[in-house]
């Protein structure tokens, strides 16, 4: 499975970001695709993960009530719609998948996810 992640860019404080996942490859044995962030200096940290079939969706508390993950299954696409993004959430967004289906707290660690894609980088400025 190759993901293209892309979307990012520069925005102000409050403003919005859509980023997308693109799949591609021997996509029909993935369960669960996700996203992660990195900023200089720090870990790796688990954004949001979704079921491609269900639709159950995972947050970190800090983007909850502020970002949304959906899919489309027929395009092999899975979007982060990030609203009244902050100065914190600068990062470069990597998304992942997993041909298992999402389970807490599993999916908060790296090693859970097998594909990974190349960072968007992410830019909020206050």
């Amino acid at each position: 499975v190759q993901l293209q992640a892309c979307g990012g860019g520069l925005v102000q404080a409050g403003g919005s970001l859509r980023l997308s996942c693109a799949a591609s490859g021997r996509t029909f044995n993935t369960n669960s695709v996700g996203w992660f962030r990195q900023a200089p200096g720090t870990e790796y940290e688990f954004v949001s993960a979704i079921r491609l079939r269900g639709g159950d969706a995972f947050y970190v508390d800090s983007v909850k009530g502020r970002f949304t993950i959906t899919r489309d299954n027929a395009k092999n696409v899975v979007y982060l719609q990030m609203n009244s993004l902050k100065p914190e959430d600068t990062a470069a967004y990597y998304c992942a998948a997993s041909t298992l289906f999402p389970v807490m707290p599993a999916i908060y660690n790296r090693t859970w996810w097998t594909y990974w894609g190349q960072g968007t980088q992410v830019t909020v400025s206050s």
